[in-house]
């Protein structure tokens, strides 16, 4: 890997750890304002419906510019978010308008992010080979993976009672906010002003794409036709497919672990983040071990899929007395392993199916619009899922009989889609060898 590859990981790592720290203590925020146990989970629609507005938008304009510069502008977008988000204390705003201008400002965040993912993901393809998309996706994502743990874990870490106190007690920190949701968010903004530094440092990789069109309309019906070529595509449907289901299913874990370490295992918020955080090294060490999975064999990697529903099935059968005494702190030993499992399981196969993804969109289409196709149908399964999740929570379902649901769910969505995959091969028995091979290729 070169230097502009690594500095783009160190963008990535900072930017990433930012929007789960920023997660964590936007929730706090809400719970500092009284909002509704609903408002948690209707604060991660709006990020996602950011990504699905912007779609047809996001990959022009990743591939107009250097990506290095795109990634700059967006970190920006979302320090502009993280000021607005308490803004609320000086604008007088009623206690509903508060939390909903907290919504509005997590929605700012997520239109950077929507901006940020097609030209980081992008880069990488103009970096690498094809056949070292998964080494590389493999560095990217367990790299990102880390900075979720890290970005839990900071996130539960800057809201508690310690250090939250800690910050406020300078007072030049306590002349700008004056609550712990606050000053976590500030700091969480500095982070931001970080990555943004790193992408200055992005070398350009001095790929022209044609000239991108610029009328809405015109985008629109081009990007609609993007989506028909990937999901038109033997290998690019499967993959698409997977990675759709597991992003929206990841995303509805990350709510699901939070409720179900306040509520099944009565869990403080910097508490629950912490089983964010173990979960999440269970896919980072899934991610390593998938690096091993060359490109031809990503579809090998289905059956994880449905093992990590049938996994999630286990989580309400987990006690909070299930506890190891270890240097004088009680351990949930129960849940943490079943979370590292969790983790495993999905991290070890979407690497792969990711990889596949971006080949088979880079040969397709361009960097910049098959990343936005991706992040488009990812963040629309996102929103229906998380809708869902809302929907039960708001009508009093408990977490138990929710998690239950979602791990028949993600269980029975996998299997149909191996059934799809085995009726592709057999109908189309050279399907594979167009994996391997170098360079660019046609549709098939």
């Amino acid at each position: 890997m070169n230097r502009g590859f690594y500095t783009v990981m160190a963008a990535q790592a900072l930017s990433s750890l930012a929007d789960n720290a920023l997660f964590i203590a936007a929730i706090a925020l809400i719970q500092q304002l009284q909002g509704p146990d609903w408002m948690a989970p209707m604060m991660k629609w709006w990020f996602a419906a950011s990504y699905v507005l912007l779609a047809a938008f996001v990959g022009a304009i990743s591939d107009s510019y250097p990506k290095g510069r795109v990634m700059f502008v967006t970190n920006a977008i979302k320090v502009s978010g993280c000021v607005l988000m308490f803004c609320y204390a000086f604008l007088g705003l009623s206690a509903g308008a508060q939390v909903n201008l907290v919504c509005v400002a997590y929605a700012v965040v997520g239109i950077g992010a929507a901006a940020y993912s097609p030209a980081k993901y992008g880069i990488v393809t103009e970096m690498l080979p094809p056949l070292e998309l998964v080494k590389g996706n493999s560095w990217i994502e367990g790299l990102t993976i880390l900075s979720i743990i890290l970005g839990t874990l900071v996130g539960g870490v800057l809201v508690s009672p310690g250090v939250s106190a800690w910050l406020l007690s300078h007072p030049w920190l306590h002349s700008v906010v004056s609550t712990p949701a606050e000053a976590a968010i500030l700091v969480i903004g500095l982070v931001y002003a970080a990555a943004a530094i790193c992408t200055l440092m992005i070398p350009k990789t001095n790929i022209q794409y044609p000239k991108q069109q610029k009328n809405p309309l015109a985008l629109m019906t081009a990007f609609w036709g993007y989506v028909r070529i990937l999901w038109k595509d033997k290998l690019g449907q499967i993959s698409l497919a997977v990675t759709t289901l597991f992003w929206g299913a990841g995303a509805t874990l990350q709510l699901l672990v939070i409720e179900w370490g306040r509520s099944h295992l009565g869990y403080r918020l910097d508490q629950a983040s912490i089983l964010m955080g173990v979960t999440a090294i269970g896919t980072i060490f899934g991610a390593m071990l998938a690096s091993r999975v060359t490109l031809p064999r990503a579809l090998t990697v289905l059956p994880l899929g449905v093992g990590m529903g049938f996994i999630v099935l286990l989580m309400p059968l987990v006690q909070s007395s299930w506890t190891i005494h270890i240097l004088g702190v009680d351990l949930p030993w129960a849940a943490y392993i079943l979370l590292i499992l969790i983790g495993l399981t999905s991290g070890y196969f979407v690497v792969p199916m990711n990889a596949l993804l971006q080949h088979r969109g880079h040969v397709l289409l361009s960097a910049g619009h098959s990343i936005a196709v991706q992040n488009f149908n990812e963040q629309l399964n996102i929103l229906l899922m998380v809708a869902i999740y809302t929907l039960l929570l708001w009508l009093n379902f408990s977490i138990s009989f929710i998690i239950a649901i979602f791990g028949m769910l993600v269980a029975s969505l996998m299997l149909v889609l191996m059934r799809w995959n085995q009726l592709n091969l057999k109908r189309n028995p050279g399907l594979l060898d167009e994996i391997g091979q170098e360079g660019h290729g046609k549709a098939l």
